[in-house]
């Protein structure tokens, strides 16, 4: 039922977007940050298993001012400096908040936001910067220590591997002594354990019932 849509930014910037509508009971919007390797088949899939749970979805391609568009590969090392540098491109999400305020925009609340690797690191930033969200997952974001003197404006819950490579649990551990408030879940997983080049069962299944109980707290609190 999904399908291409694009948004536009404030600048007048145009960019595409994967659109999946709620399949049951709207709960709320969602847009989900694509992992460094952009709006792969998996993050479409992804899309469409949380759009079975009531919520409508924007997957927004932050590397489209960059030229790279939808991809058929979820995972590619060949491209690995490439997509690298796509990211270094944008600050790793220091620059990505205009886009991800049109897709925020683009949906009628109350709208969550997750990011997985890329977008962990650039749903952090937009907790901190964006407007209209009411809560945001944030999965193995390794930049995140970038941002660390910045403060979410909603809720915010961190999922991290505990034998992550890219990782170091020095920038963890600085990152939850600098926002105690804010849940930070460790799993017994290394990186990408919710993507299929680093699928870890359980800690796919217990940091996204973790993610769906964020959401529909911070919901019902935004409704009263």
């Amino acid at each position: 039922m999904g399908e291409k849509t694009t948004l536009t930014a404030a600048d007048g910037f145009t960019l595409s977007a994967w659109h999946e509508p709620p399949r049951d009971a709207r709960r709320g919007g969602l847009v989900i940050v694509h992992a460094i390797w952009g709006v792969t088949p998996h993050l479409r899939a992804l899309a469409s298993d949380w759009a079975e749970d009531g919520y409508e979805v924007l997957v927004p391609n932050l590397f489209e001012r960059q030229g790279w568009g939808f991809t058929d590969k979820d995972f590619d090392p060949d491209r690995l400096d490439a997509q690298s540098a796509f990211g270094d491109g944008v600050g790793w999400g220091d620059r990505t908040s205009p886009d991800v305020q049109a897709a925020i925009d683009a949906l009628e609340g109350p709208v969550f936001l997750m990011g997985f690797c890329f977008g962990g690191s650039a749903g952090w930033v937009a907790a901190c910067r964006c407007t209209g969200l009411t809560a945001v997952a944030c999965f193995y974001g390794g930049h995140i220590i970038r941002f660390i003197e910045e403060t979410p404006r909603c809720p915010v819950i961190l999922h991290f591997g505990k034998t992550d490579p890219l990782i170091p649990p020095g920038d963890v551990e600085a990152i939850t002594q600098a926002h105690s408030d804010i849940p930070a879940w460790l799993y017994d997983a290394g990186h990408a354990f919710v993507a299929p080049n680093g699928y870890h069962e359980d800690s796919a299944r217990l940091s996204r019932l973790r993610t769906l109980q964020l959401f529909a707290r911070s919901g019902r609190r935004g409704e009263a």
